[in-house]
């Protein structure tokens, strides 16, 4: 019996295969994992954390920085928001002793 690649047009006209999910899309089930963090995903799970310890955000912005999304895109926008969160809370700090000192 010969052997065939489930995808080849050939044997799926002679319906020979049953064709689940697609074959052209190797990432197809990439992303079925859940994410770290207790399903939420390193960039909000910093977030959220960094609300008692700031320092969170800034290191989710390292991250952000550096690419760590490009394993999993899902972490994308908890990563993005925690830059931003860094961003305001460095112009408040910078404020508020500004405003303390002067």
């Amino acid at each position: 019996m010969e052997q065939s690649c489930p995808t080849d047009p050939k044997k799926r006209e002679e319906g020979d295969y049953t064709l689940i999910g697609d074959g052209e899309d190797d990432l197809l089930g990439l992303y079925d994992k859940p994410l770290p963090c207790f399903g939420c995903g390193i960039g909000w799970f910093s977030f959220l954390l960094g609300f008692v310890f700031p320092l969170m955000w800034y290191y989710a912005t390292i991250l952000y920085f550096r690419n760590y999304y490009l394993n999993d895109p899902r972490e994308r926008t908890g990563l993005a928001t925690c830059a931003i969160a860094a961003l305001v809370f460095t112009i408040v700090a910078l404020i508020v002793a500004a405003v303390i000192l002067f």
